[in-house]
Protein backbone atom coordinates (compact mmCIF):
# COMPACT_ATOMS: atom_id res chain seq x y z
CA UNK A 1 0.00 0.00 0.00
CA UNK A 2 1.14 3.43 -0.97
CA UNK A 3 1.81 5.78 2.29
CA UNK A 4 1.94 9.65 0.72
CA UNK A 5 4.85 10.93 3.36
CA UNK A 6 5.66 13.82 1.31
CA UNK A 7 1.84 14.73 1.61
CA UNK A 8 2.24 14.43 5.49
CA UNK A 9 5.47 16.20 5.75
CA UNK A 10 4.86 18.71 3.35
CA UNK A 11 1.53 19.56 2.13
CA UNK A 12 -0.45 18.68 5.44
CA UNK A 13 1.23 21.54 7.40
CA UNK A 14 0.98 24.39 4.40
CA UNK A 15 -2.78 23.00 4.43
CA UNK A 16 -3.21 23.47 7.88
CA UNK A 17 -2.17 27.05 7.37
CA UNK A 18 -3.87 28.01 4.84
CA UNK A 19 -7.47 27.01 7.02
CA UNK A 20 -5.77 28.87 9.72
CA UNK A 21 -5.67 32.10 7.47
CA UNK A 22 -9.21 31.70 5.98
CA UNK A 23 -10.61 31.01 9.79
CA UNK A 24 -8.69 34.09 10.63
CA UNK A 25 -9.76 36.83 7.74
CA UNK A 26 -13.30 35.98 8.48
CA UNK A 27 -12.67 36.24 12.12
CA UNK A 28 -11.44 39.29 11.64
CA UNK A 29 -13.94 40.44 8.96
CA UNK A 30 -16.77 39.91 11.92
CA UNK A 31 -14.80 41.41 14.45
CA UNK A 32 -14.42 44.78 13.14
CA UNK A 33 -17.64 44.31 11.11
CA UNK A 34 -18.98 45.67 14.42
CA UNK A 35 -17.12 49.15 14.69
CA UNK A 36 -18.91 51.34 12.61
CA UNK A 37 -17.65 54.39 10.81
CA UNK A 38 -18.22 57.78 12.19
CA UNK A 39 -18.16 59.31 9.26
CA UNK A 40 -20.92 56.89 8.23
CA UNK A 41 -19.04 55.44 5.15
CA UNK A 42 -19.97 52.52 3.32
CA UNK A 43 -17.75 50.53 1.61
CA UNK A 44 -18.97 51.79 -1.72
CA UNK A 45 -18.44 55.08 -0.52
CA UNK A 46 -15.00 54.75 0.30
CA UNK A 47 -14.15 53.22 -3.05
CA UNK A 48 -15.83 55.85 -4.80
CA UNK A 49 -13.89 58.80 -2.95
CA UNK A 50 -10.56 56.75 -3.38
CA UNK A 51 -10.99 56.43 -6.80
CA UNK A 52 -12.18 59.67 -7.43
CA UNK A 53 -9.07 60.81 -5.72
CA UNK A 54 -6.89 59.12 -8.00
CA UNK A 55 -8.54 60.75 -10.99
CA UNK A 56 -10.28 57.02 -11.56
CA UNK A 57 -13.79 58.40 -12.13
CA UNK A 58 -14.39 56.07 -15.11
CA UNK A 59 -14.18 53.00 -12.64
CA UNK A 60 -17.92 51.41 -11.74
CA UNK A 61 -18.65 49.83 -8.76
CA UNK A 62 -21.47 47.41 -8.59
CA UNK A 63 -22.82 45.49 -5.98
CA UNK A 64 -21.97 41.22 -6.46
CA UNK A 65 -23.48 38.63 -4.79
CA UNK A 66 -22.00 36.18 -1.72
CA UNK A 67 -19.25 37.15 0.97
CA UNK A 68 -15.88 38.81 0.58
CA UNK A 69 -16.10 37.91 -3.22
CA UNK A 70 -14.72 41.42 -3.41
CA UNK A 71 -12.92 41.78 -6.74
CA UNK A 72 -11.89 44.35 -9.48
CA UNK A 73 -12.14 42.97 -12.98
CA UNK A 74 -9.94 45.21 -15.65
CA UNK A 75 -11.44 43.67 -18.34
CA UNK A 76 -14.65 45.94 -17.55
CA UNK A 77 -13.15 48.44 -15.38
CA UNK A 78 -15.67 47.41 -12.65
CA UNK A 79 -15.09 47.08 -9.09
CA UNK A 80 -17.72 44.68 -7.59
CA UNK A 81 -18.29 44.35 -3.60
CA UNK A 82 -20.25 41.69 -1.97
CA UNK A 83 -23.10 42.12 -0.04
CA UNK A 84 -21.23 42.51 3.23
CA UNK A 85 -19.35 45.16 1.80
CA UNK A 86 -21.20 47.35 -0.77
CA UNK A 87 -23.50 49.00 1.87
CA UNK A 88 -22.00 48.35 5.00
CA UNK A 89 -20.47 51.35 6.93
CA UNK A 90 -18.10 49.04 9.22
CA UNK A 91 -14.32 49.62 8.91
CA UNK A 92 -13.81 46.11 8.16
CA UNK A 93 -16.08 46.38 4.91
CA UNK A 94 -14.76 50.44 3.88
CA UNK A 95 -10.59 48.68 4.31
CA UNK A 96 -11.72 45.80 1.97
CA UNK A 97 -13.58 48.21 -0.48
CA UNK A 98 -10.36 50.93 -0.90
CA UNK A 99 -8.21 47.48 -1.27
CA UNK A 100 -10.08 46.89 -4.29
CA UNK A 101 -9.35 50.70 -5.14
CA UNK A 102 -6.41 49.83 -4.80
CA UNK A 103 -5.94 47.36 -7.61
CA UNK A 104 -7.60 49.75 -9.79
CA UNK A 105 -5.16 52.37 -9.05
CA UNK A 106 -2.67 49.82 -9.74
CA UNK A 107 -3.73 48.93 -13.49
CA UNK A 108 -3.91 52.69 -13.73
CA UNK A 109 -0.51 53.61 -13.08
CA UNK A 110 1.00 50.60 -14.93
CA UNK A 111 1.93 48.65 -11.85
CA UNK A 112 4.27 45.98 -12.74
CA UNK A 113 3.23 42.66 -10.72
CA UNK A 114 0.02 43.01 -11.58
CA UNK A 115 0.47 43.64 -15.40
CA UNK A 116 2.63 40.15 -14.89
CA UNK A 117 -0.30 38.54 -13.22
CA UNK A 118 -2.47 39.30 -15.85
CA UNK A 119 -0.19 38.33 -18.91
CA UNK A 120 0.45 34.94 -17.29
CA UNK A 121 -3.71 34.17 -16.65
CA UNK A 122 -3.95 32.20 -19.73
CA UNK A 123 -1.07 30.14 -19.81
CA UNK A 124 -1.95 29.31 -15.99
CA UNK A 125 -5.21 28.48 -16.79
CA UNK A 126 -3.93 25.91 -19.52
CA UNK A 127 -1.41 24.66 -16.92
CA UNK A 128 -3.62 23.76 -14.02
CA UNK A 129 -5.37 21.38 -16.31
CA UNK A 130 -2.96 19.46 -18.20
CA UNK A 131 -0.62 18.93 -15.32
CA UNK A 132 -1.96 16.48 -13.54
CA UNK A 133 -2.51 14.33 -16.67
CA UNK A 134 0.76 14.61 -17.61
CA UNK A 135 2.19 13.64 -14.21
CA UNK A 136 -0.25 10.57 -14.21
CA UNK A 137 1.17 9.20 -17.77
CA UNK A 138 4.46 9.83 -17.13
CA UNK A 139 4.27 7.92 -13.51
CA UNK A 140 2.34 4.83 -15.52
CA UNK A 141 5.28 4.68 -17.89
CA UNK A 142 8.19 6.54 -15.59
CA UNK A 143 10.49 3.44 -16.85
CA UNK A 144 11.25 5.26 -20.38
CA UNK A 145 12.89 8.68 -21.36
CA UNK A 146 9.36 9.95 -22.65
CA UNK A 147 7.67 8.86 -19.23
CA UNK A 148 9.96 11.09 -17.18
CA UNK A 149 9.52 13.89 -20.01
CA UNK A 150 5.84 13.76 -19.71
CA UNK A 151 6.02 13.73 -15.92
CA UNK A 152 8.11 16.68 -15.50
CA UNK A 153 5.99 19.03 -18.45
CA UNK A 154 2.99 17.90 -16.18
CA UNK A 155 5.35 19.28 -13.18
CA UNK A 156 6.48 22.79 -15.12
CA UNK A 157 2.62 23.23 -15.69
CA UNK A 158 1.77 23.21 -12.29
CA UNK A 159 4.67 25.35 -11.57
CA UNK A 160 3.36 27.98 -13.12
CA UNK A 161 0.80 28.61 -10.73
CA UNK A 162 2.87 28.53 -8.26
CA UNK A 163 4.41 31.62 -10.22
CA UNK A 164 1.08 33.14 -10.21
CA UNK A 165 0.55 32.46 -6.59
CA UNK A 166 4.26 34.10 -6.00
CA UNK A 167 3.58 37.11 -8.46
CA UNK A 168 0.10 38.20 -6.68
CA UNK A 169 1.99 38.85 -2.86
CA UNK A 170 3.28 41.67 -4.24
CA UNK A 171 -0.24 43.03 -6.17
CA UNK A 172 -2.09 41.96 -2.94
CA UNK A 173 0.45 43.64 -0.53
CA UNK A 174 0.69 46.48 -2.45
CA UNK A 175 -3.04 47.08 -2.75
CA UNK A 176 -3.50 47.49 0.88
CA UNK A 177 -0.77 49.62 1.49
CA UNK A 178 -2.37 51.83 -1.27
CA UNK A 179 -6.00 51.77 0.60
CA UNK A 180 -4.71 52.51 3.84
CA UNK A 181 -2.37 55.13 2.55
CA UNK A 182 -5.74 56.95 1.02
CA UNK A 183 -7.98 55.72 3.85
CA UNK A 184 -5.60 57.81 6.10
CA UNK A 185 -4.60 60.98 3.54
CA UNK A 186 -8.01 60.97 2.83
CA UNK A 187 -9.04 61.33 6.59
CA UNK A 188 -11.83 58.70 6.05
CA UNK A 189 -11.19 57.20 8.53
CA UNK A 190 -10.07 58.05 12.30
CA UNK A 191 -6.70 56.97 13.85
CA UNK A 192 -8.76 54.20 15.86
CA UNK A 193 -11.05 53.00 12.78
CA UNK A 194 -8.06 52.90 10.98
CA UNK A 195 -7.09 49.82 13.00
CA UNK A 196 -9.81 47.65 12.14
CA UNK A 197 -9.06 48.13 8.22
CA UNK A 198 -5.78 47.99 8.59
CA UNK A 199 -5.86 44.32 10.90
CA UNK A 200 -8.61 43.14 8.50
CA UNK A 201 -6.62 43.67 5.45
CA UNK A 202 -3.38 42.18 7.41
CA UNK A 203 -5.33 39.01 7.92
CA UNK A 204 -6.36 39.03 4.17
CA UNK A 205 -2.91 38.92 3.09
CA UNK A 206 -2.59 36.01 5.30
CA UNK A 207 -4.41 33.75 3.32
CA UNK A 208 -2.34 34.42 -0.36
CA UNK A 209 0.56 33.82 1.63
CA UNK A 210 -0.41 30.57 2.42
CA UNK A 211 -1.58 29.83 -0.33
CA UNK A 212 1.79 30.23 -1.76
CA UNK A 213 3.19 28.01 1.22
CA UNK A 214 0.27 24.99 -0.30
CA UNK A 215 1.44 25.64 -4.10
CA UNK A 216 5.28 25.43 -2.98
CA UNK A 217 4.76 22.22 -0.76
CA UNK A 218 2.65 20.54 -3.19
CA UNK A 219 5.59 21.49 -6.05
CA UNK A 220 8.40 20.18 -3.99
CA UNK A 221 6.18 16.90 -3.36
CA UNK A 222 5.77 16.44 -6.91
CA UNK A 223 9.39 16.95 -7.36
CA UNK A 224 10.21 14.14 -5.05
CA UNK A 225 7.82 11.74 -6.09
CA UNK A 226 8.33 11.68 -10.07
CA UNK A 227 12.25 11.54 -8.65
CA UNK A 228 12.09 8.72 -6.23
CA UNK A 229 10.11 6.88 -8.98
CA UNK A 230 12.61 7.78 -11.46
CA UNK A 231 15.40 6.39 -9.39
CA UNK A 232 13.27 3.44 -8.14
CA UNK A 233 12.82 1.99 -11.78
Amino acid sequence: MFFDYYYLVLVLPAVIFAMWASSRVNGTFRKYSQQRSRRRLTGADAARLVLDANGLRNVRIERVGGNLTDHYDPRTNVIRLSDSVYNDTSTAAIGVAAHEAGHAIQYAVGYAPIKLRAAIIPITNIGSKLALPLILIGLLFISGELGVQLAYAGIACFALSTVFQLVTLPTEFNASRRALSALESGHLLDDDEMVGARKTLSAAAMTYVAALAVSLAQLLRLLLIVGGRRRND
